[in-house]
């Protein structure tokens, strides 16, 4: 497994084991008691990796990074989404074009 899924999957067990948690102690308690502010802090984070990005700013890229991950996994968990369903619709667009895949979501 590489160094990324273990980290994913080690960061992944820590947000489920804080829910229920005391929003008072653990900010990933408080997002979790409110998706509506984990999905708005992960919008953020996703604009300042964005800014990372087109500033060809590496650190601050892979900070921002970091951050929007953390905050995605929240907004997972709190919707009840796990990584191995994200994984499964990964899964199975591989072998896919990414411009097939995409016209075959069009209604």
């Amino acid at each position: 497994m590489s160094r990324f899924a273990d980290v994913l999957a080690r960061l992944a067990a820590t947000i489920e084991a804080r829910k229920g948690g005391d929003p008072a102690a653990s900010y990933t308690a408080k997002l979790l008691g409110d998706p509506s502010l984990a999905a708005k802090k992960m919008g953020e984070e996703a604009i300042e990796a964005v800014i990372a990005a087109t500033q060809a700013d590496k650190p601050a890229l892979a900070a921002e990074s970091a951050d929007l991950i953390y905050h995605w996994l929240v907004v997972l968990a709190a919707a009840g989404v796990s990584i191995d369903d994200v994984a499964a619709r990964l899964e199975a667009r591989e072998g896919t074009s990414g411009l097939a895949e995409k016209a075959s979501r069009k209604s």
